[in-house]
């Protein structure tokens, strides 16, 4: 299966070309930024399908990142993303930030849970926690930082996403300190690909996550089409 992955949902600008049956990306390309997604991101796809060798006919899907992350970041990738697959005539499979943070924990079976955490500022953050084989223990939450460390009580945990910082500053004393602590900006491009390629266009729909509403409050899904919306 050959995959075509898109994240512009936090602070980097990526894509990347999967080939499932090497096992191996063809190409990718990352750039950190906080803004200017919506003038990086074609370039980008397009320097990396060149490199790929691939046309986007040839491609069996598209994947990109839903959220939670930056309310602008995140409809600039989907747009993208469902506007190659449309030209295509490829599916589109959506999968959230906090999974592909946690994924390549995951695959390496650890047996420390893991927290997926995310800055959503005003001492807030998105977060979830699995278990080290996947296992859910607390579902996908925007919520005060006293409440993400609560989940001190699952065990050492390995903490991951732009926010692991911030939980780690401020992880209970009483609790067993966390086992590793990665602050990454963005989750690897490489293991939102993978995800693409296991997940069902059915059940993973490229539409943004929302774990709380933005404040200038748009429409329940700003990509749809006019067309779609009722008459005020």
């Amino acid at each position: 299966m050959l995959i075509l992955a898109i994240d512009t949902a936090l602070d980097a600008c990526a894509a990347a070309v999967l080939d499932t049956g090497t096992t191996q990306l063809i190409a990718q390309q990352s750039q950190p930024m906080k803004r200017g997604h919506a003038e990086a991101l074609m370039p980008l796809i397009a320097r990396v399908m060149k490199a790929s060798g691939i046309a986007f006919a040839s491609l069996d899907r598209i994947a990109v990142t839903t959220g939670p992350g930056s309310f602008t970041g995140l409809r600039v990738g989907l747009s993208a993303a469902r506007g190659i697959a449309l030209a295509a005539n490829k599916p589109v499979v959506g999968l959230t930030t906090l999974t592909a943070y946690a994924a390549p924990i995951v695959a390496r079976n650890s047996e420390h849970p893991v927290i997926s955490a995310i800055d959503a500022r005003h001492d807030h953050v998105y977060f979830q926690v699995v278990s080290g084989d996947g296992g859910s223990l607390v579902r996908p939450r925007v919520a005060p930082i006293e409440e993400a460390l609560d989940a001190a009580r699952f065990g050492t945990p390995h903490l991951v996403g732009n926010a692991a910082r911030i939980l780690a500053d401020r992880w209970p004393a009483d609790a067993p300190p966390p086992v590793e602590v990665d602050p990454q900006a963005a989750p690897d491009i490489a293991w939102v690909a993978w995800l693409g390629a296991a997940v069902s266009p059915d059940t993973a729909p490229a539409r943004p996550y929302y774990l709380r509403a933005p404040d200038a409050k748009p429409q329940k899904d700003p990509l749809q089409k006019p067309s779609q919306f009722s008459a005020s």
